[in-house]
């Protein structure tokens, strides 16, 4: 039987940005710094921390300058934020370290969708052009010799409909080119999604078109959103079309929080949960790194962090039981409630006084082979 042979995995955890911008602005720096700390000891290499944005129109990050200066920076972990002006640049620096830049830059973004674009940053998709050339002329004083290109609404818009892979490919040779012409090398591209019309077969699809077009490029790096249930599973087919020579960057938020106010969803908008994204991974036999066990606990917290049920599923019934010791007892009383099925990281106490049919405890012949040998359970 074959391997498959998959890419190399980069998750960027964006849960204190991409969640707690769209979350209550009324919850405490307090409640934000454990929720941080607790992501930052579960193994994840790169913490997208909070935005360096206008409080007036995202309150959810007026406390980020605070947040920065209390929070307890894990060894190893690479944290980031987001700042979309000087101002906000300014203010990141500040906090360098612990902070870094995004692995992304230097790099040149044009929104596909003008709407969203004039809605989310006050510009238009014409103003993200125009800056290109300054973006590349700083990135050459810099000294930098390679560079990214990026999309934005690649999929499509709320406002203007579904967009083709040519005018996808339109805009990233326009961004190619110019890189090209100062003499940079392109070897990176992003693709995001804010108002998640992303569809498995069209992501498979633009990363093979690229792949194509430039072989130079080997790092592809996805910003899904899952309004509509299909993030995950367009995940799934980039890991499946990119091969081991490369390396697949998937943007995810604890519990699947996430989303902009600009784009028409709101909450809904979603993301992939972490640590659904990481269950995955793990079952396909991809190390991440991280402490699964971990993260469902930072999943569990982020629900009290916020205040209302989040979207992974993971957390809620618990990886695939390999280990003989996980297996669940066969003679479990009904499970029936979201609080009983905690019962694969509570053990017993979760289901105490649940309703159990059974007169007699439930033997089986299979169950004594497997605990004899000390296997996994075998594979449907």
């Amino acid at each position: 039987m074959s391997v498959t042979q998959y890419p190399r995995v980069v998750i960027i955890e964006e849960g204190m940005r991409e969640g707690m911008q769209i979350e209550s602005a009324d919850i405490s720096v307090e409640a934000k710094i454990e929720l941080l700390n607790a992501l930052s000891r579960t193994g994840l290499g790169t913490i997208v921390a909070c935005s360096f944005v206008s409080a007036k129109w995202t309150p959810q990050m007026a406390c980020a300058d605070e947040l920065m200066e209390r929070f307890t920076p894990v060894p190893g972990v690479r944290y980031t934020a987001l700042a979309l002006n000087d101002k906000g640049r300014e203010r990141a620096a500040r906090f360098m370290p612990p902070l870094v830049e995004s692995i992304e830059y230097p790099r040149t973004l044009v929104h596909l969708c003008d709407v969203f674009v004039r809605r989310n940053t006050n510009r238009s998709q014409a103003d993200e052009i125009a800056r290109w050339p300054d973006v590349i002329s700083r990135a050459v004083s810099e000294g930098h010799t390679s560079a990214g290109i990026a999309i934005n609404a690649a999929w499509g818009s709320n406002w203007l409909g579904l967009f083709d892979q040519e005018y996808r490919m339109s805009m990233l040779q326009r961004q190619h080119d110019q890189w090209s012409a100062a003499g940079v090398k392109v070897d990176r591209v992003w693709l995001g999604d804010p108002m998640a019309w992303n569809m498995p077969d069209q992501v498979a699809a633009q990363l093979l078109a690229i792949r194509e077009r430039w072989p130079d490029i080997h790092t592809f790096h996805l910003h899904l959103h899952d309004a509509r249930g299909t993030a995950l599973l367009s995940a799934y087919e980039a890991l499946r079309v990119l091969g081991p020579n490369e390396t697949l960057i998937i943007d995810s938020s604890i519990g699947g929080m996430g989303g902009c106010p600009y784009g028409g969803h709101g909450r809904m908008t979603r993301m992939i949960p972490t640590e659904d994204l990481v269950n995955l991974l793990h079952e396909l036999g991809i190390d991440t790194g991280v402490d699964l066990a971990r993260l469902i606990d930072a999943a569990l917290l982020a629900e009290e962090v916020v205040g209302h049920p989040l979207w992974g599923h993971v957390s809620k019934a618990g990886p695939r039981p390999h280990a003989i010791e996980d297996l669940f007892p066969m003679d479990l009383p009904f499970i029936e409630t979201e609080a009983q099925a905690q019962h694969f990281r509570l053990g017993p106490r979760a289901y105490e006084g649940a309703r159990s049919p059974w007169a007699e405890p439930i033997v089986s012949a299979a169950r004594d082979a497997l605990v004899s040998t000390k296997g996994r359970p075998s594979s449907d």
